[in-house]
């Protein structure tokens, strides 16, 4: 089609002299009008400039690169308007105080200084023997690329709403602009017909903008930028550049490296990979990349919510003293990009000793003592020690003795203390940053901040250790306190049948009686001795009982104890559950032996059995004195609570209530003063 170029550029021309008085619509409403407005006349001027050359049949790219140039520019000021208009409040001038920003003005200005002077181009085109300005609007096409999914990766999601439009508009430009250039710089010559047609695709994004216009002036710019995503952006966007010149690089050198041009170009392409792997492997290059990108981009240097949420996902994932005590230093040696580090831990005689280190790389001291003048220092200054400035300016730490730190190379960098409620806990010593720095404010905050909490996880671990070595104990006296209260019971009926001897020796019965009470406390003897054998008293041993039967044994153990024990069975002779036919038999027994010494010899106590529904129901009843609520809420089952003296352990119903409850039981006390009182246990019957 005949001046097919010509009303191509000249629909995008009208397109945007008719956007140019939209986007003054509601200046003071839009936060970016301002940048829009300029990009608008500058790609105004561009469409237009490339319709009149093509309508005069006059049409060089030469002539229009500098003014696409300027468009260009313009599109990136508008796109990193909006990215920094929260950091610099709406003062977009600010944005050139950045190093940075400055440095894109000075490759522009480069570029266009080539695009518009053919006498610099020249010498400089026939030097490399490539187009520099196909690559420069390629690399303009990625940056632009680039910035355009950053707005709308960290924009909220409100605010998406806003400029979808503007990003789809943008980056269809841009988009383009990269494949008519890539190609161009691929095949060393440019496509007239993706040239011609970005005319009418300009044209027809210019509604989208316009849209956008409108909706920025009711949404409020909202961008929550990512330091990570934006970081790592960043380093694919300077990978790409760096290979697309070491590409370039290797066709200059094929192109002029005669017969070993090939070779050499192979060569040279692999060192520049190998350079770069290098690069992407070194820890100290990462953290120079990250310095420089932290404090050019951003007001502050660090991300705190991202290293909040990092700290407290690790710290929440620790077990032991050992592992905190490693992460604690790997958290502050990643967080001032340090080399290694060590741990000094408070011990009992606050003393403190080096607990964990991580590539410390000098010698220092094992044990650091209380009255050490560091430790004094520390205590009172609350201070992070920095070695840079102790060797600028020794008098700032005046009163403290640091030699024992430091060697010839002076390897050590910073001591952090680690506080709690104002006693210092542990310190960590850390050695040179992977690159030269010097702390600032925010540096020190965030190493306080950062050590409170690295102090708060590691004096719960401790407390965790205290509680898990408070529970052995525990489980060792509670051990203890079944055996001697076992033990006192057996005594007590071995004690009776002494009692009873010097009256009784000469009746064959009480002998008779006499010997089956011993058998019974040696059986018991055996049982226990059996259950330390294996290591826990407690440990369940339950197999199918037939109550009648224990409560027959339960009735001869008590016989000889007043009152008298009164037995009752309702219903079937077998009431079989699961349990463990001596434990069940010694705390019946002590119910009951509980029951008889609350009541006088004149009352009644009476123990019965019976069947209800799929349950065992065994009642302990006395007429005795009794118990009020008050008593049985707070002391009945309170482990150690005794109303017997000396001759009590106080063990014997809280025992009762934990072994019921672990064979799926229950028990339950019904009491008054003066009017008796009955325990109720119910058990589930064995299923037939």
């Amino acid at each position: 089609m005949e001046h097919f170029n010509y009303y191509s550029y000249l629909s995008a021309t009208i397109a945007y002299l008719l956007l140019l008085p939209i986007s003054l619509i509601g200046v003071k409403k839009n936060p970016v009008a301002l940048p829009f407005f300029v990009a608008v006349v500058f790609s105004l001027v561009w469409a237009g400039t490339i319709a009149i050359f093509s309508y005069r049949n006059t049409l060089s790219t030469s002539d229009v690169m500098p003014f696409e140039t300027l468009r260009n520019t313009a599109l990136l000021f508008l796109l990193s308007a909006i990215m920094a208009h929260q950091r610099y409040e709406g003062n977009y001038w600010l944005l050139f105080r950045s190093h940075t920003v400055k440095l894109l003005v000075v490759l522009t200005g480069f570029i266009f200084v080539l695009e518009a002077n053919a006498k610099f181009r020249y010498p400089i085109q026939q030097f490399l023997g490539q187009d520099l300005r196909l690559f420069a609007h390629v690399i303009f096409a990625i940056l632009g690329l680039m910035l355009v999914e950053q707005i709308y990766r960290n924009a909220v999601t409100g605010f998406r709403w806003a400029i979808k439009f503007l990003c789809l508009g943008i980056g269809g430009l841009f988009i383009i602009d990269f494949i008519v250039y890539s190609k161009s710089l691929l095949f060393s010559k440019l496509d007239s017909s993706l040239w011609d047609t970005r005319g009418f695709i300009n044209a027809l994004i210019v509604p989208l903008l316009a849209i956008s216009i409108f909706r920025l002036q009711s949404e409020s710019i909202k961008i929550s930028f990512s330091r990570k995503i934006a970081f790592h952006t960043t380093v694919l966007f300077g990978t790409g550049l760096y290979l697309i010149l070491m590409s370039l690089a290797g066709v200059y050198i094929r192109d002029y490296g005669g017969n070993w041009g090939e070779i050499a170009q192979i060569i040279f392409i692999f060192l520049a990979i190998l350079l770069l792997l290098i690069l992407f492997a070194s820890g100290k290059a990462r953290a120079l990349a990250k310095f420089y990108f932290n404090k050019h981009f951003f007001h502050y240097r660090y991300d705190y919510r991202d290293e909040w949420i990092k700290l407290s996902k690790t710290i929440s994932q620790l077990d032991s003293i050992n592992e905190l005590s490693s992460f604690i230093i790997n958290t502050l040696v990643d967080l001032v990009e340090s080399s290694g580090g060590g741990i000094w831990l408070k011990n009992e005689q606050d003393d403190y000793y080096l607990a964990e280190q991580n590539n410390l790389g000098f010698t220092s001291p094992q044990l650091v003592y209380s009255h050490d003048s560091l430790i004094r220092f520390l205590s009172e200054k609350k201070w992070v020690i920095d070695f840079v400035e102790f060797f600028d300016n020794p008098e700032v730490y005046e009163g403290v003795d640091l030699s024992a730190w430091y060697a010839e190379e002076k390897n050590v960098w910073l001591i952090i203390p680690l506080f709690r409620q104002n006693d210092l806990e542990a310190f960590v010593v850390l050695t040179q940053a992977r690159i030269s720095r010097r702390l600032n404010w925010e540096d020190h905050d965030l190493l306080k901040t950062i050590g409170m909490q690295l102090t708060n996880a590691l004096a719960l671990s401790h407390a965790s250790d205290a509680l898990s070595r408070s529970r052995q104990f525990e489980a060792y006296n509670r051990l203890s306190a079944y055996l001697v209260h076992d033990l006192k019971n057996l005594v007590a009926q071995i004690s009776l049948i002494v009692k009873n001897a010097v009256k009784h020796k000469h009746k064959p019965e009480f002998i008779d009686d006499s010997i089956a009470t011993l058998e019974n406390v040696v059986i018991k003897i055996e049982y226990i001795l059996s259950q330390l054998k294996k290591g826990n008293v407690n440990q369940s041993n339950k197999i199918v009982v037939n109550l009648p039967e224990i409560i027959s044994d339960v009735a001869q153990q008590q016989a000889g104890n007043r009152p008298a024990l009164q037995v009752s069975i309702l219903g079937a002779d077998t009431l079989k559950v699961f349990a463990e036919k001596e434990k069940i038999t010694a705390i019946l027994g002590h119910l009951v032996q509980n029951a008889q010494e609350a009541t006088d010899d004149e009352g009644k106590v009476c123990l019965e059995l019976s069947k209800c529904d799929q349950y065992a129901v065994i009642k302990v009843i006395d007429t005795g004195s009794g118990m009020d609520e008050k008593f049985i809420a707070e002391r009945l089952f309170k482990p150690f609570d005794t109303t017997k003296g000396n001759a009590g352990m106080g063990i014997g119903v809280y025992e009762a209530r934990d072994y019921i409850l672990k064979f799926s039981g229950e028990i339950t006390v019904d009491s008054q003063p003066g009017a008796g009182t009955t325990f109720t246990i119910r058990l589930p019957l064995v299923q037939q």
